[in-house]
């Protein structure tokens, strides 16, 4: 069996233990949001808000994970890195969206990938408000709710929808809505979701032709990047780079270097 094989069945191993703790973990935040939602404590900003929901999701998924496999790492985003021996390391954001999660705007998901050697080789997002959940295992495809999924052919940025976000600090946002102001007036039209997970998996899907953003730590992206991958987008950063906190980009092929040049003028990758 060569390595890609191995790769990929160890990858569809673990994506359905990501899709099932996803999954518990959906149901988990739900219920506590019909509860009401509490605020206990802030991260960059006053208003990049951590609650309840947020830490209890990310306790079941990491006791989920350690019950099936004890020896793997975990980095999480409430909870930092947890050591592991097996090579494998899940990379988990309990809730990427908590702003939306706090005002019930149905924009949320919970993200987990599993990570060998550097490499994502499964990730699942699953979005509890729709039931849709979104899943890709390294050289299998991408997958919403078990149908294939890929992006589109779009190759023209003024016919392109594109989606984007924003950071928490003041200095940052308003670098950002520089960027953003000389893109707008590029393509058809900017979408803003809240949830960096959700977006990557629309470029995936088809839902908008491109995606870009600043400060995206590796929970906010590990899981949507590779299903955008597998659904056949580029996924990258500024000048063959790639993705990181500087800069996310995912597109279909045929937008891709159109929309990195148009970003990259714009100052994306600053400030």
């Amino acid at each position: 069996m060569s390595r890609a094989e191995t790769e990929r069945g160890v990858g569809e191993e673990l994506l359905r233990l990501a899709v099932d703790v996803a999954r518990q973990a959906g149901e988990l935040i739900v219920a506590r949001r019909r509860r009401g939602v509490e605020l206990v404590g802030t991260k960059s900003t006053l208003t990049d808000v951590v609650t309840e929901a947020d830490r209890a999701s990310e306790t079941l998924i990491r006791s989920r994970l350690r019950a099936a496999r004890p020896d793997d790492a975990v980095l999480g985003e409430e909870a930092g890195d947890t050591l592991g021996s097996s090579g494998v390391t899940w990379v988990v954001d309990p809730i990427d969206g908590s702003v939306n999660y706090l005002y019930g705007w149905p924009e949320f998901s919970v993200s987990i990938a599993a990570e060998m050697g550097g490499q994502v080789v499964a990730g699942v997002v699953h979005n509890p408000s729709s039931g849709e959940t979104w899943t890709a295992s390294l050289g299998a495809g991408a997958h919403l709710d078990g149908a294939p999924i890929h992006t589109t052919t779009q190759d023209r940025l003024d016919l392109s929808l594109i989606a984007t976000g924003f950071g928490y600090s003041a200095r940052r946002r308003a670098a950002q809505a520089d960027t953003l102001r000389r893109v707008i007036v590029e393509v058809r039209d900017i979408r803003r979701g809240g949830s960096a997970s959700l977006d990557l998996c629309s470029v995936a899907t088809g839902r908008c032709d491109g995606y870009y953003e600043r400060g995206l730590n590796p929970w906010d992206r590990a899981a949507g990047a590779l299903i955008a991958r597998e659904a056949g987008a580029r996924v990258g950063g500024p000048h063959g780079a790639p993705e990181s906190e500087a800069l996310t980009i995912a597109a279909g092929p045929a937008l891709f270097d159109a929309l990195h040049d148009l970003l990259v003028a714009a100052g994306a990758a600053e400030g």
